[in-house]
């Protein structure tokens, strides 16, 4: 369970299934829903246990990650890649079998573009890697979204885009309190190669651009009234704890705390409120 970090599938879990609440303009078929959950935990799964066979070296150096099953010993790395690599195989095979293999083809797209494209081609080499490795969180909603429909629509690329935008001012804060642990390992994460005042300024752009996108999805008629207050007071939200982080960042007096975890909890919570209005929005309509 520990190789497969459940924490972080849970969020993926919660951009999974509502947009297939919204794909299906109501209840989707509920064995579908299981298939997919139980396929997307698979997958996931994998690509976790695979980022930690490949960053064994730095976990045991970072605080944060001190307590990870490869650096106890509890599991060797050989024992770790034989479970990650079975099961991306198996999460695959299963989405084909169950779902469709449209949703398959994107579950592996995902496990690749994590595991090689942001673990080990980006995470050590650019303060970028978040932005751009972000990519693989995105699509669970495109996964959902085929999972019904067996194919794509700019309602899935919207929310895709809204994830897209989401990742970098979620994951930054969280980089800023624990930025003295990148830094030992020499990760270039946005807070340990810019001042406070520079990550502070780069969230909120993001997130300005973000809750933008994630307004484009009733003018285009995919969403109703519903979707549109929570989008806009939990959106609004957002943007006064970004401007707030970055008033106290610009600021810089000593004794003054940043309070950088404030918007990271937020981020949590807006991503599924957000996409709880996503599946509930249909039935209002």
């Amino acid at each position: 369970m520990a190789l497969t970090k459940p924490r972080i599938i849970e969020l993926l879990l919660i951009t999974t299934v509502p947009v297939m609440f919204l794909a299906a303009q109501g209840v989707p078929d509920l064995w579908l829903v299981v298939t997919t959950t139980i396929g997307g935990y698979l997958s996931a799964g994998g690509a976790n246990a695979l980022n930690m066979y490949i960053d064994r070296d730095i976990d045991a150096l970072m605080d944060r990650t001190s307590q990870r099953p490869l650096v106890t010993g509890m599991v060797s790395p050989r024992e770790c890649l034989a479970f990650g690599i079975a099961l991306g195989v198996i999460s695959t095979v299963w989405f084909g079998l169950f779902v469709n293999w449209l949703s398959a083809a994107l579950a592996l797209g995902a496990l690749l573009f994590y595991v090689v494209v942001y673990t080990m081609l980006l995470k050590r080499r650019t303060s970028q890697n978040i932005v751009w490795g972000g990519i693989a969180g995105c699509m669970p909603v495109l996964i959902g979204w085929s999972a019904v429909t067996n194919s794509m629509s700019w309602a899935a690329v919207i929310l895709f885009a809204v994830i897209f935008f989401w990742t970098p001012p979620h994951y930054w804060p969280l980089s800023m309190k624990v930025k003295e642990d990148y830094a030992r390992v020499g990760v270039p994460m946005l807070p340990v190669v810019a001042s406070n005042q520079v990550v502070a300024r780069q969230i909120v752009v993001y997130s300005w651009v973000m809750v933008g996108v994630s307004l484009l999805l009733t003018p285009l008629g995919y969403t109703g009234w519903f979707y549109t207050l929570v989008a806009v007071l939990t959106g609004g939200f957002w943007l006064w704890e970004a401007h707030g982080l970055q008033n106290r960042a610009k600021a810089g007096v000593t004794g003054v705390k940043l309070k950088e975890m404030r918007l990271f909890h937020w981020s949590i919570t807006y991503v599924s409120l957000l996409f709880v209005a996503v599946a509930v929005d249909p039935f209002l309509r």
